[in-house]
């Protein structure tokens, strides 16, 4: 079929935090449902409390496979039997919760390597929970890039509109984080959050590279990281047609990007842009899985245990994370229909 809007999942996220709430309210936002086909994949009880927290009532279409969500002009509703509502409440992290996400999040990208879903939106997870329930990875990227068969260099974008941020480690130790910093991984988080701009839209994105040492080494008298590995990365990248600046000093390269002199950084370690963006607008944040065969976002903050079942979730980042995990997706779809035209 010929149809150019993009399949979207859209999961519940972890079912004793803020997430049924979340995707409840995300889909009272009825303009970001216009070109896309959206499939919302979870049990029907945690739906339905999802929907009583928020104090909004949906009514879904259900469908029983992805495919049939080209049928239908608006949103449908997957019903999954994962948990039952006794086994787990609000702010417990527990393994049958876990289990839960693991099993709705390997449903969709059977869909996605079926070719029946072109980008995934989950709302917040909890990591603990899903480790306790059987996850065998640092992380969900690892785990998506595990189970999609991906061999090349991938790693988390955060982003708060049009600021994006890549990062050279993630979730290590920071007393490990120089030893990630290699030539090869810098060109490659580089080249893979320009290309990643472009398929959410943005033509011609401009990368910065941060530095790894305090005020960018200072000529080698405060590590020689920026000058041995950080500054012949850039101009690799440079040489490759990639438009990348750097190194800059990580404690004003924010403030350049705060004013709209560059589209994306490329942080050496997680907390070096994770602090700077967070403090920039941490109710608007979001994560996307890049390197993936398919766009997977999330909103940037958790999952809120401490507001759990208050009615009092932000729809903001969600709502961000769903447009951009749509656009993504549907450039995506775009490409790959005329690669078979």
């Amino acid at each position: 079929m010929n149809d150019s809007r993009p399949v979207i999942a859209v999961i519940l996220g972890d079912p004793a935090g803020i997430g049924p709430e979340l995707v409840a309210r995300l889909f009272n936002e009825k303009d970001l449902f216009d070109d896309v086909h959206t499939v919302l994949l979870g049990d029907r009880w945690l739906w339905q409390e999802g929907q009583r927290v928020a104090g909004i009532s949906h009514s879904l279409p259900e469908v029983s496979e992805f495919a049939e969500a080209r049928r239908h002009s608006g949103p449908v509703f997957l019903a999954m039997d994962t948990l039952s509502e006794g086994e787990v409440g609000y702010a417990e992290e527990t393994a049958a919760g876990g289990a839960s996400v693991l099993a709705l999040l390997t449903r969709c990208m059977d869909a996605a390597l079926a070719g029946d879903v072109d980008a995934i939106c989950f709302a917040p997870l909890n990591k603990f929970s899903m480790k306790k329930g059987g996850l065998k990875y640092e992380d969900e990227l690892h785990f998506f890039a595990d189970y999609l068969n991906v061999n090349e260099y991938f790693c988390e974008f955060n982003t708060l509109g049009n600021l994006w941020t890549a990062r050279i480690s993630s979730h290590i130790p920071l007393k490990d984080a120089a030893d990630y910093i290699t030539e090869e991984r810098i060109v490659a988080a580089s080249r893979l959050i320009y290309d990643s701009l472009q398929l959410a839209g943005n033509a011609a994105p401009r990368v910065a590279v941060a530095a790894f040492n305090p005020h960018g080494g200072e000529g080698g008298t405060c590590g020689r990281e920026e000058i041995d590995v950080i500054a012949p990365a850039v101009e690799a990248c440079r040489a490759q047609g990639y438009p990348v600046s750097g190194p800059f000093p990580a404690d004003t390269l924010f403030i350049k990007a705060r004013d709209g002199e560059f589209d994306a950084v490329v942080t050496m370690y997680h907390d070096q842009g994770q602090i700077a963006i967070k403090l920039l607008g941490f109710m608007e944040g979001v994560t996307v899985q890049g390197g993936l065969p398919i766009p997977i976002t999330t909103p940037a903050h958790g999952t809120a245990f401490d507001i759990a079942g208050q009615g009092k979730a932000n729809v903001g980042p969600i709502r961000n994370a769903f447009a951009i995990a749509s656009r993504m997706g549907k450039n995506l779809r775009q490409q790959r229909l005329a690669t078979h035209a």
